[in-house]
């Protein structure tokens, strides 16, 4: 890649790191071109050049995060075992919820405001559940675990693993996390993990590599 190219990823990075900030902060009506601009570092000419409009960064950064979730979805690796699955899909979440806070937020606040730009994406997100719910049905018939629901079961995990993000002040205050400091990953994700493993009755693939 030429110097020119990389300069140019750099600030269309920078320009989608800020939008992610601002507008998961101040929502899309309450975010400004001029503090988009300043968040990334650039001047407002500048970032008239590399975007279309407003909306236009807004979708851009919408489409960015569905995409993400929907690469780590229930069932998308190659495990097939359950209780692996489970482990490795509710951490997933988690770690994306703790280190990027600000996607889970945005989505909440477009969700929030009846969803305007979402548009066609719900199909590719009903799909995906729709895959997911499809593995859990096909455990349960095999036998391979307890019986649930497997759409709820699947909402409850992203209930919980969201929470950390969408409830980010609460859940500092309550852990006694100062802003900026790094909650204990490990500690909220053994409950969380342990939490789903007992509702479908499997044991922890931890407790097994430590027998």
């Amino acid at each position: 890649m030429s110097t020119a190219r990389l300069k140019r990823k750099e600030i269309h990075d920078a320009i989608r790191e800020a939008a992610l900030r601002e507008f998961a902060n101040f929502g899309l009506s309450g975010t400004s071109t001029q503090q988009l601009a300043k968040a990334a570092g650039i001047t407002k000419a500048q970032l008239h050049y590399y975007i279309t409009s407003k909306e236009d960064l807004y979708r851009e950064v919408l489409d960015g995060i569905i995409g993400q979730w929907r690469d780590i979805f229930f069932g998308s690796g190659e495990s097939d075992d359950p209780a692996e699955v489970i482990t490795g899909y509710v951490r997933h979440k988690l770690r994306l919820s703790l280190d990027c806070p600000e996607a889970s937020r945005l989505f909440l606040q477009e969700l929030g405001r009846g969803a305007p730009e979402m548009g066609g994406k719900w199909e590719g997100l009903h799909a995906s559940v729709e895959a997911g719910t499809e593995v859990i049905q096909r455990w349960i018939d095999e036998g391979r675990m307890k019986p649930v629901d497997p759409l709820l079961f699947m909402m409850n995990i992203w209930a919980v693993t969201q929470h950390y993000a969408d409830y980010e002040l609460q859940s500092r205050r309550v852990l006694g996390v100062d802003t900026g400091a790094d909650m204990d990953f490990e500690r909220i994700a053994a409950e969380a993990v342990q939490l789903f493993l007992d509702r479908a009755g499997l044991a922890n693939p931890q407790d097994k590599d430590q027998a």
